[in-house]
């Protein structure tokens, strides 16, 4: 069983870790259909290192944008440097709200994961080792690709059905982990929850259970890091907290990192320390 860790940053200092190759050559790919939400097809673009044999193990970042907005390509550089530090690493597609609700775009990123397995020995993945990062809403997406397996009834039908889409390793920045709390930041029920879950709280409790990462958190999961600003107005770093507290009194295995003085989105010098510390940590995850 690992440990659980709570960091506070304060103008902290991380350990010294080796930098990531800017001039690497990488092999990259765009616009791979990679399943079906509904009758749409599902596209990703791929980064990976374009020298050695692998196998390289992988990571699915997933773009916010409130569930309604955002695109695959917010997360090119991402991609990109994940790949120059030894991983192959896809930002998908994945449905958006009003016209698809919940629990479709948790469908599209499990799909992502299965093709990945489904398509390891082609792009020279390690398909035992395979993580998910996100971002505001692609960190609450992220959280649940950690926390849920098939028996949760999230797969879809988007396919490689006969792939596991489970993880090993999960970063959320700042995501939503209890969608049916109270204490949002302006408008975020109207213009983000209501559209994703069809109602509000009140009038969909189910669809608001079934959606929060906090439902199905426990010691069983892949270990998460969370990364939350400790003045978020948008989402509360308790809802970092919560999830960091329920896995914590089941035994598994998750990392609070609370930045202060940073809101929803951070300055750039205390994001870079930040991804710093993620790639420390799928490097610690996912790398045998």
């Amino acid at each position: 069983m690992r440990s659980l860790i709570l960091c506070i940053l304060a103008g902290f200092v991380l350990p010294p870790v080796a930098p990531a190759d800017e001039n690497s050559p990488l092999r990259e790919e765009s616009d791979l259909v990679f399943g079906k939400g509904g009758e749409t097809d599902l596209k990703l673009d791929l980064a990976m290192p374009a020298d050695g044999d692998g196998p390289f193990p992988a990571v699915v970042c997933v773009h916010g944008g409130g569930w309604v907005g955002g695109d695959r390509k917010q997360m090119g550089q991402t991609i990109r440097a994940l790949a120059r530090r030894g991983f192959v690493a896809v930002s998908p597609d994945y449905r958006l709200a009003p016209h698809d609700r919940f629990p479709a775009p948790v469908e599209d990123c499990k799909a992502a994961v299965r093709w990945l397995r489904g398509n390891a020995a082609k792009y020279k993945i390690d398909a035992d080792h395979i993580g998910a990062v996100g971002f505001a809403s692609g960190g609450h997406l992220a959280c649940l690709l950690g926390v849920t397996d098939k028996g949760d009834g999230l797969e879809g039908t988007g396919g490689n059905a006969d792939q596991s889409s489970r993880v090993q390793a999960v970063v959320s920045f700042f995501g939503p982990t209890d969608l049916a709390a109270k204490g949002w930041g302006p408008d975020v029920e109207a213009r983000n929850l209501v559209p994703l879950l069809g109602g509000t709280a009140d009038e969909r409790p189910e669809a608001y259970r079934k959606a929060s990462p906090l439902t199905y958190a426990g010691k069983d999961g892949a270990p998460l890091l969370l990364i939350h600003g400790a003045e978020d107005k948008m989402v509360p770093v308790g809802q970092a907290r919560k999830l960091y507290d329920k896995i914590a009194a089941a035994g598994g295995s998750a990392t609070l990192v609370v930045v202060e003085g940073e809101g929803h989105g951070f300055r750039p010098e205390k994001l870079r320390q930040c991804l710093v510390e993620m790639m420390t940590f799928f490097d610690k995850q996912l790398k045998p």
